[in-house]
């Protein structure tokens, strides 16, 4: 796997949701690039803060733009391992990303399904390690059932 790449760089966020899961959160990870390097990685923290909105998306954000020192990620790649939903959306629109890439679509709550929207310069890729995304999400529900 080529450093740089999208699949590079989803594999760290899966190593984040591997980090949510051990915690018994949502295993959902995501990293911010900018300028070709990591300057944010983090999960799902919604159980550890008792806060609904602490998805990996939000932790991401705020630890990118205290990296970059403002608040527009407009330089940056959001990877993230499951499809936004709307309010990290509403999120990322006005972090104005340049670019968000998920593996796995949440076809129930992401962003698309609630009718939600990126900002208009933001592109999107879907499907990079699709499986290995959706996996981890169907384990975890699993051993919860």
């Amino acid at each position: 796997m080529e450093y740089g790449s999208d699949e590079y760089f989803m594999k760290a966020a899966l190593q984040e949701a591997h980090m949510a899961a051990a915690k018994g959160e949502i295993p959902v990870g995501a990293v911010i690039v900018g300028a070709g390097r990591i300057i944010a990685r983090t999960h799902n923290l919604t159980e550890t803060l008792n806060d609904v909105t602490a998805h990996a998306e939000m932790q991401a954000i705020t630890c990118a733009a205290e990296a970059m020192g403002g608040k527009y990620l407009n330089d940056c790649t959001l990877y993230v391992t499951l499809e936004p939903c709307q309010m990290c959306a509403g999120a990322l629109y006005w972090a104005q990303i340049s670019r968000v890439v998920w593996g796995a679509d949440d076809l129930r709550r992401g962003y698309r399904a609630m009718g939600a929207s990126l900002h208009p310069k933001t592109t999107t890729t879907s499907g990079i390690l699709a499986g290995e995304c959706q996996a981890i999400i169907d384990d975890f529900f699993k051993k919860l059932r």
